[in-house]
């Protein structure tokens, strides 16, 4: 059995602040380590549940958060960008399920650290007429290779947004949302015992039942992305691409032949964003 584990930051336990999520501080430094350890609990979980691969996908910011000399050296991981396939990097080597660690809610929602994929620059992120997060868009992306996302991580409000995209999936709840940037959470050693033992029954039980590609998930092509973006001089500059198509003053539109050509198009638009920062 082989395993993705994409792990964000925002998620993790103990994590509220900007400033955990940002290098260049040791508020940062700490919250890397409760990220990794986090990434280290769902590798031993799937291993003991019968995974023979796991590879683990660095999902933040700049893709070089994670500490690999803290890692379970049975695993592998991918860091650094760019990427093609940005936060589901991995996928091409025959994955079959896919852990989502440390994942948080989609913009403008009530979540801690809420945001889809870059905060300055996209307020919404609509496929196929269905709002999404980072969840449900790298969810799709993981559905077109064939793999299934069995396992997720973060906040209540992220859990609850989320379960109805993946309604067989197990959620691990690591703490609760009372603003952007405050709630309740549970210890970082308790979060990490929480999601070990989660790993470990998913993979068990996938492993029983044998393989079962996600198909039901894959979206029809051409998949359409509305994008609603955070002010108007960031669609003045995206539509500087010839297929996006601008429907008012912060909203774009454009088709893609797959999930994953509508992630490689967000992922250019949010590097295109810093020249605005």
């Amino acid at each position: 059995m082989n395993i993705l584990i994409s792990v964000d930051i925002e998620g993790v336990a103990g994590v509220f602040h900007p400033e955990q999520t940002r290098a260049g501080n040791g508020e940062y430094e700490r919250a890397r380590r409760w990220m990794t350890l986090e990434a280290n609990a769902a590798i031993r979980g799937a291993f003991a549940g019968g995974a023979t691969q796991v590879r683990v996908n660095d999902s933040h910011g700049g893709f070089r958060n994670v500490l690999p000399d803290l890692l379970d050296a049975r695993a592998q991981v991918v860091l650094g960008k760019p990427r093609t396939l940005g936060m589901m990097a991995g996928l091409e080597y025959g994955t079959e399920l896919v852990f989502m660690i440390g994942y948080h809610a989609m913009s403008q929602s009530r979540g801690i650290l809420a945001h889809t994929i870059n905060s300055f620059a996209f307020a919404r992120v609509l496929l196929n007429g269905v709002e999404t997060g980072e969840a449900g868009l790298y969810g799709a992306l993981a559905a077109e290779y064939g793999a299934r996302v069995v396992l997720l991580s973060g906040d209540d409000i992220f859990a609850g947004e989320t379960r109805v995209q993946f309604p067989d999936a197990s959620f691990v709840i690591t703490k609760s949302a009372t603003g952007h940037a405050s709630g309740m959470t549970q210890t970082p050693e308790s979060a990490c015992v929480a999601i070990e033992r989660a790993a470990r029954a998913v993979v068990e039980r996938h492993v029983a039942a044998g393989a079962i590609r996600d198909s039901d998930r894959v979206l029809p092509a051409p998949v359409e992305c509305e994008l609603r973006v955070q002010t108007t001089a960031l669609a003045d500059l995206f539509c500087q691409w010839p297929s996006l198509t601008r429907v008012d003053g912060v909203t774009l539109r454009f088709n893609a032949a797959s999930v994953e050509h509508v992630v490689r198009m967000l992922n250019c638009l949010s590097a295109m964003s810093f020249m605005l920062r």
